[in-house]
């Protein structure tokens, strides 16, 4: 199967983003980081997406899932493409893309 890109929506030194990357990096996934506006009241790419303003944030374009909360990330990110996952791929590269603002 042809792995689509992740997109996780974070902030720098976020330790929450640092952790869904952290599992994105051990699970060997391809990935986009979209860097949003550090002010909470301006980050209406990620209110468009889940309905909230909190990091991080992931689109998967291979589930078609859409997700907010690190923890809810990681235990997604692990069910679907851990060792056991239906999606779990041992080939796969992590590739970290940054547009420079979202």
């Amino acid at each position: 199967m042809s792995q689509q890109a992740i997109t996780l929506y974070r902030l720098q030194a976020c330790p929450y983003c640092e952790r869904v990357v952290r599992v994105l990096s051990e699970l060997g996934l391809d990935y986009q980081s979209r860097f949003v506006e550090p002010l909470h009241s301006e980050r209406n790419v990620v209110k468009r997406l889940t309905g909230v303003r909190t990091v991080p944030v992931i689109v998967d374009e291979n589930t078609g899932v859409t997700m907010a909360e690190s923890a809810n990330i990681v235990d997604y990110l692990e069910r679907t493409y851990g060792d056991e996952g239906p999606l779990a791929e041992g080939g796969a590269t992590q590739r970290a893309v940054s547009d420079g603002g979202a």
